[in-house]
């Protein structure tokens, strides 16, 4: 039986706008197995982002809890969660979130540092993931030398070089070519051979399809939609 990595209890999350509270989610109920590939869909503005940040353990929801292998985190404390974070999660941002004064194999290499590895170690799990999201030969440029893909790039590479058992992304490919997209949804197909839970938010209609199933989010809403 296929083990369930993460779960939502009755999540709902609200917050104040214009004077107004919005609901993103009401009582939602959500349980992602082990291996499971999931695509998360839905107009600008839906949540999509939201649900992630609350996944990560990055945002508080106002009710409900969030189960990581099979503990509940509502009560965790912030040393408690970024804890979790590192030895669970990974998280590939939209906006790259690079460390501007470390280089991009620095960068890459930050997750191993953090959990005390090697250096030399770090450095050449570091230079085989650059290479296998093709971008080995800028490993010593900076953020601000880099285009807007290739700093995405990187952010991938970071993300995937912890090798946790779940990873989170928010529009992965937004700023890569179409190419370049296929190549980096490959290796998500690679770590989901290995058992790693993906789940990420796109607005990519033909990588949404190549997903295990879709998660459509929509008016507070969240349905389960077969990819294909």
């Amino acid at each position: 039986m296929t083990k369930i990595l993460i779960e939502t209890i009755n999540l709902k999350k609200t917050y104040r706008h214009s004077n107004v509270n919005v609901t993103l989610f009401n009582n939602l109920n959500l349980k992602i197995k082990q291996g499971d590939l999931v695509a998360l869909v839905g107009p600008s503005g839906s949540g999509k982002s939201s649900l992630l940040h609350l996944l990560a353990l990055l945002d508080e929801p106002t009710k409900g809890d969030i189960k990581i292998n099979d503990v509940y985190t509502k009560k965790f404390t912030d040393e408690k969660k970024d804890e979790t974070r590192r030895k669970n999660i990974s998280i590939i941002f939209q906006d790259n979130n690079l460390l501007n004064d470390f280089n991009a194999i620095e960068n890459v290499m930050m997750p191993l540092i953090i959990k005390g590895e090697n250096l030399v170690n770090a450095k050449k799990k570091a230079q085989t993931i650059l290479k296998a999201v093709k971008i080995l030969e800028r490993s010593l440029h900076f953020p601000k030398e880099l285009s807007g893909g290739e700093q995405q790039r990187v952010a991938i590479a970071r993300a995937l070089i912890a090798e946790t058992n779940l990873v989170l992304a928010d529009e992965p490919t937004g700023n890569l070519d179409f190419k370049t997209s296929l190549e980096i949804f490959s290796y998500f197909l690679k770590l989901k051979k290995l058992k790693k839970t993906i789940i990420f938010a796109t607005h990519n209609r033909e990588l949404a399809n190549r997903a295990d199933y879709k998660l459509l989010i929509s008016n507070g809403d969240i349905k389960r939609v077969n990819a294909r």
